[in-house]
Protein backbone atom coordinates (compact mmCIF):
# COMPACT_ATOMS: atom_id res chain seq x y z
CA UNK A 1 0.00 0.00 0.00
CA UNK A 2 2.75 2.66 1.07
CA UNK A 3 4.99 1.44 -1.71
CA UNK A 4 1.70 2.48 -4.05
CA UNK A 5 1.33 5.82 -2.15
CA UNK A 6 5.27 6.39 -2.85
CA UNK A 7 5.30 6.21 -6.18
CA UNK A 8 1.98 8.17 -6.82
CA UNK A 9 3.68 10.96 -5.24
CA UNK A 10 6.65 10.77 -7.12
CA UNK A 11 4.36 10.75 -10.22
CA UNK A 12 2.50 13.80 -9.63
CA UNK A 13 4.45 15.52 -7.02
CA UNK A 14 7.98 15.81 -8.54
CA UNK A 15 9.43 18.06 -6.19
CA UNK A 16 12.59 18.01 -3.61
CA UNK A 17 10.63 17.58 -0.64
CA UNK A 18 8.81 14.31 -2.57
CA UNK A 19 12.58 12.29 -2.21
CA UNK A 20 11.78 11.75 1.50
CA UNK A 21 9.96 9.08 2.70
CA UNK A 22 8.99 11.25 5.87
CA UNK A 23 7.47 13.98 3.89
CA UNK A 24 5.46 10.85 1.91
CA UNK A 25 4.85 9.63 5.12
CA UNK A 26 3.57 13.01 6.68
CA UNK A 27 1.42 14.09 3.44
CA UNK A 28 -0.54 10.71 4.03
CA UNK A 29 -0.66 11.79 7.75
CA UNK A 30 -2.45 15.17 6.88
CA UNK A 31 -4.64 13.59 4.38
CA UNK A 32 -5.85 11.57 7.07
CA UNK A 33 -5.92 13.74 9.94
CA UNK A 34 -7.50 16.48 8.21
CA UNK A 35 -10.76 15.45 7.46
CA UNK A 36 -10.95 13.49 10.82
CA UNK A 37 -10.43 16.32 12.58
CA UNK A 38 -12.98 18.67 10.32
CA UNK A 39 -16.03 16.30 10.84
CA UNK A 40 -15.19 16.09 14.83
CA UNK A 41 -14.47 20.01 14.96
CA UNK A 42 -17.67 20.85 13.52
CA UNK A 43 -19.86 19.22 15.84
CA UNK A 44 -17.18 20.22 19.02
CA UNK A 45 -17.89 23.98 17.97
CA UNK A 46 -21.29 23.47 17.95
CA UNK A 47 -21.70 22.12 21.50
CA UNK A 48 -19.58 24.40 22.89
CA UNK A 49 -16.80 21.39 23.53
CA UNK A 50 -13.70 23.56 23.37
CA UNK A 51 -13.09 23.27 26.65
CA UNK A 52 -13.52 19.61 26.85
CA UNK A 53 -11.75 18.35 23.91
CA UNK A 54 -8.50 20.52 24.98
CA UNK A 55 -8.92 18.93 28.37
CA UNK A 56 -8.55 15.63 27.22
CA UNK A 57 -5.58 16.88 25.35
CA UNK A 58 -3.74 18.19 28.57
CA UNK A 59 -4.97 15.17 30.16
CA UNK A 60 -3.08 12.71 28.11
CA UNK A 61 -0.25 13.79 30.24
CA UNK A 62 -1.39 11.35 33.18
CA UNK A 63 -2.06 8.47 30.86
CA UNK A 64 1.39 8.62 29.60
CA UNK A 65 2.28 8.74 33.15
CA UNK A 66 0.27 5.67 34.02
CA UNK A 67 1.95 4.01 30.87
CA UNK A 68 5.63 4.69 32.39
CA UNK A 69 4.57 3.31 35.78
CA UNK A 70 3.35 0.50 33.89
CA UNK A 71 6.76 0.02 32.22
CA UNK A 72 5.28 0.42 28.75
CA UNK A 73 7.56 1.61 25.66
CA UNK A 74 4.63 3.23 24.26
CA UNK A 75 2.09 4.53 26.47
CA UNK A 76 -0.39 5.28 23.41
CA UNK A 77 -2.94 2.35 23.96
CA UNK A 78 -3.22 3.15 27.79
CA UNK A 79 -3.32 6.84 27.19
CA UNK A 80 -6.76 6.18 24.84
CA UNK A 81 -8.04 3.54 27.54
CA UNK A 82 -7.28 6.49 30.10
CA UNK A 83 -8.76 9.07 27.62
CA UNK A 84 -11.91 6.63 27.63
CA UNK A 85 -12.46 6.80 31.17
CA UNK A 86 -11.93 10.32 31.61
CA UNK A 87 -14.68 11.20 29.10
CA UNK A 88 -16.77 8.93 30.65
CA UNK A 89 -16.44 10.18 33.88
CA UNK A 90 -17.06 13.53 33.26
CA UNK A 91 -20.13 13.08 31.96
CA UNK A 92 -21.25 11.23 34.66
CA UNK A 93 -19.68 14.18 36.83
CA UNK A 94 -22.04 16.57 34.77
CA UNK A 95 -25.21 14.32 35.24
CA UNK A 96 -24.57 13.51 38.95
CA UNK A 97 -23.14 16.68 40.51
CA UNK A 98 -25.45 20.23 40.47
CA UNK A 99 -22.08 22.01 39.52
CA UNK A 100 -21.41 23.76 35.72
CA UNK A 101 -20.00 22.00 32.85
CA UNK A 102 -16.84 24.45 33.07
CA UNK A 103 -16.33 24.05 36.38
CA UNK A 104 -16.05 20.42 36.15
CA UNK A 105 -14.03 20.31 32.80
CA UNK A 106 -12.39 22.80 34.97
CA UNK A 107 -11.48 20.72 38.26
CA UNK A 108 -10.60 17.42 36.08
CA UNK A 109 -8.06 18.96 34.12
CA UNK A 110 -6.12 20.94 36.59
CA UNK A 111 -6.02 17.51 38.73
CA UNK A 112 -5.30 15.30 35.59
CA UNK A 113 -2.50 17.89 34.51
CA UNK A 114 -0.86 18.41 37.49
CA UNK A 115 -0.61 14.29 38.46
CA UNK A 116 0.76 13.77 35.05
CA UNK A 117 3.68 16.26 35.68
CA UNK A 118 4.54 15.31 39.12
CA UNK A 119 4.49 11.57 37.99
CA UNK A 120 6.66 11.98 34.73
CA UNK A 121 8.75 14.99 36.94
CA UNK A 122 10.02 12.48 39.07
CA UNK A 123 13.80 11.85 38.85
CA UNK A 124 14.13 14.88 36.74
CA UNK A 125 12.65 12.45 33.73
CA UNK A 126 10.40 15.05 31.74
CA UNK A 127 12.46 16.13 28.90
CA UNK A 128 11.92 13.08 27.89
CA UNK A 129 8.30 13.23 27.40
CA UNK A 130 8.32 16.76 25.54
CA UNK A 131 7.81 15.57 22.25
CA UNK A 132 4.05 14.93 23.30
CA UNK A 133 3.90 18.22 23.62
CA UNK A 134 4.85 19.92 20.61
CA UNK A 135 4.47 16.92 18.78
CA UNK A 136 6.93 15.45 15.51
CA UNK A 137 4.22 14.60 12.78
CA UNK A 138 7.17 13.93 10.58
CA UNK A 139 8.33 10.74 12.71
CA UNK A 140 5.29 8.97 11.94
CA UNK A 141 5.63 5.82 11.01
CA UNK A 142 3.85 3.55 7.97
CA UNK A 143 2.12 1.67 11.32
CA UNK A 144 1.27 4.71 12.27
CA UNK A 145 -0.82 6.10 8.92
CA UNK A 146 -2.57 2.95 8.97
CA UNK A 147 -3.59 3.48 12.31
CA UNK A 148 -5.15 7.07 11.05
CA UNK A 149 -6.64 5.50 8.49
CA UNK A 150 -8.84 2.92 10.86
CA UNK A 151 -9.40 6.58 12.75
CA UNK A 152 -10.92 8.50 10.05
CA UNK A 153 -12.83 5.25 8.35
CA UNK A 154 -14.47 4.94 12.55
CA UNK A 155 -14.87 8.58 12.36
CA UNK A 156 -17.19 8.20 9.02
CA UNK A 157 -18.91 5.37 10.56
CA UNK A 158 -19.74 6.94 13.34
CA UNK A 159 -21.10 10.29 11.93
CA UNK A 160 -23.16 7.76 9.40
CA UNK A 161 -24.56 6.47 12.19
CA UNK A 162 -25.19 8.86 14.82
CA UNK A 163 -24.84 12.62 13.21
CA UNK A 164 -28.95 13.15 12.71
CA UNK A 165 -28.70 12.42 16.77
CA UNK A 166 -25.47 13.61 17.62
CA UNK A 167 -26.75 17.35 15.81
CA UNK A 168 -30.31 17.29 17.74
CA UNK A 169 -28.98 16.32 21.20
CA UNK A 170 -26.73 19.48 20.50
CA UNK A 171 -29.50 21.97 19.23
CA UNK A 172 -32.28 20.80 21.35
CA UNK A 173 -31.42 17.93 24.00
CA UNK A 174 -35.45 18.41 25.22
CA UNK A 175 -36.45 17.48 21.76
CA UNK A 176 -34.27 15.20 21.30
CA UNK A 177 -35.34 13.47 24.60
CA UNK A 178 -39.07 14.03 23.86
CA UNK A 179 -38.20 11.91 20.82
CA UNK A 180 -36.73 9.01 22.61
CA UNK A 181 -32.74 9.61 21.94
CA UNK A 182 -30.89 8.80 25.02
CA UNK A 183 -29.59 12.35 25.39
CA UNK A 184 -26.74 11.24 28.23
CA UNK A 185 -25.54 8.26 25.88
CA UNK A 186 -25.13 10.43 23.13
CA UNK A 187 -23.22 13.06 24.59
CA UNK A 188 -21.36 10.23 26.35
CA UNK A 189 -20.43 8.53 23.22
CA UNK A 190 -19.97 12.03 21.04
CA UNK A 191 -17.16 12.72 24.12
CA UNK A 192 -15.47 9.46 23.90
CA UNK A 193 -15.19 9.57 20.18
CA UNK A 194 -13.96 12.75 20.52
CA UNK A 195 -11.38 12.14 23.32
CA UNK A 196 -10.07 8.55 21.69
CA UNK A 197 -9.31 10.87 18.06
CA UNK A 198 -7.55 13.71 20.30
CA UNK A 199 -5.35 11.24 22.29
CA UNK A 200 -4.36 8.56 19.12
CA UNK A 201 -3.62 12.23 17.06
CA UNK A 202 -1.79 14.00 20.07
CA UNK A 203 2.08 12.30 19.70
CA UNK A 204 2.16 14.21 16.02
CA UNK A 205 0.02 16.74 16.62
CA UNK A 206 1.12 17.85 20.09
CA UNK A 207 -0.60 18.60 23.69
CA UNK A 208 -0.28 22.42 23.33
CA UNK A 209 -1.54 22.92 19.84
CA UNK A 210 -4.26 20.05 19.17
CA UNK A 211 -7.04 21.87 20.34
CA UNK A 212 -6.38 24.77 18.23
CA UNK A 213 -6.11 22.09 14.76
CA UNK A 214 -9.93 20.81 16.23
CA UNK A 215 -11.20 24.04 16.55
CA UNK A 216 -9.94 26.72 14.37
CA UNK A 217 -10.91 25.11 10.95
CA UNK A 218 -14.83 24.65 12.17
CA UNK A 219 -14.98 27.84 13.49
CA UNK A 220 -13.56 29.34 10.07
CA UNK A 221 -16.12 26.98 8.18
CA UNK A 222 -19.07 28.21 10.75
CA UNK A 223 -18.43 31.91 9.67
CA UNK A 224 -19.19 31.23 5.81
CA UNK A 225 -21.32 28.30 5.97
CA UNK A 226 -24.94 28.65 5.62
CA UNK A 227 -26.00 24.98 6.15
CA UNK A 228 -24.86 21.79 7.52
CA UNK A 229 -22.96 20.68 4.20
CA UNK A 230 -21.56 23.66 3.50
CA UNK A 231 -20.17 23.67 7.08
CA UNK A 232 -18.60 20.19 7.15
CA UNK A 233 -17.40 20.59 3.46
CA UNK A 234 -15.78 24.10 3.81
CA UNK A 235 -14.08 22.83 7.30
CA UNK A 236 -12.21 19.82 5.47
CA UNK A 237 -11.00 22.05 2.89
CA UNK A 238 -9.82 24.34 5.64
CA UNK A 239 -8.21 21.69 7.11
CA UNK A 240 -6.76 19.98 4.68
CA UNK A 241 -5.42 23.28 3.12
CA UNK A 242 -3.91 24.49 6.11
CA UNK A 243 -2.35 20.83 6.80
CA UNK A 244 -0.57 20.74 3.19
CA UNK A 245 0.46 24.82 3.65
CA UNK A 246 1.89 24.16 7.26
CA UNK A 247 3.86 20.83 6.13
CA UNK A 248 5.45 22.06 3.20
CA UNK A 249 6.28 25.53 4.92
CA UNK A 250 7.54 23.58 8.07
CA UNK A 251 10.17 21.64 6.04
CA UNK A 252 11.20 24.85 4.25
CA UNK A 253 11.15 27.34 7.76
CA UNK A 254 12.35 24.12 9.33
CA UNK A 255 9.80 24.88 12.16
CA UNK A 256 7.64 22.81 14.22
CA UNK A 257 5.19 20.99 11.62
CA UNK A 258 1.89 21.04 14.13
CA UNK A 259 2.51 24.46 15.25
CA UNK A 260 2.83 25.84 11.87
CA UNK A 261 -0.44 23.93 10.38
CA UNK A 262 -2.00 25.62 13.06
CA UNK A 263 -1.11 28.97 12.21
CA UNK A 264 -2.93 28.61 8.80
CA UNK A 265 -5.50 27.18 10.32
CA UNK A 266 -5.57 30.91 12.34
CA UNK A 267 -5.21 32.85 9.10
CA UNK A 268 -8.09 31.02 7.40
CA UNK A 269 -10.31 31.68 10.77
CA UNK A 270 -8.89 35.22 10.47
CA UNK A 271 -9.97 36.15 6.87
CA UNK A 272 -13.01 34.22 7.54
CA UNK A 273 -14.11 36.29 10.61
CA UNK A 274 -13.22 39.40 8.43
CA UNK A 275 -15.56 38.22 5.81
CA UNK A 276 -18.28 37.07 7.99
CA UNK A 277 -20.76 40.05 7.48
CA UNK A 278 -20.85 39.56 3.97
CA UNK A 279 -22.07 36.01 4.67
CA UNK A 280 -24.87 36.66 7.43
Amino acid sequence: MMETWYAFVDHILPFAWTQHIFMKNALLAVLLVGPTFAILGTMVVNNRMAFFSDTVGHSALTGIAIGVLLGLQDPLWIMVIFSIVLAVAISLLKTFTGDSTDTIIGAVAATMVALGIVILSRGGGFNKFSRFLVGDLLSITPQEVLLLAFTLIGVILVWVMMFNKFLLVSVNPSLALSRGIPVRLVETLFCVVTAVVVTISIQWVGILIINSLLILPAAAARNVSRNMRQYHVVSVLITLTSGIAGLLMSYYWATATGATIVLFAALFYLGTLLAKPRFA
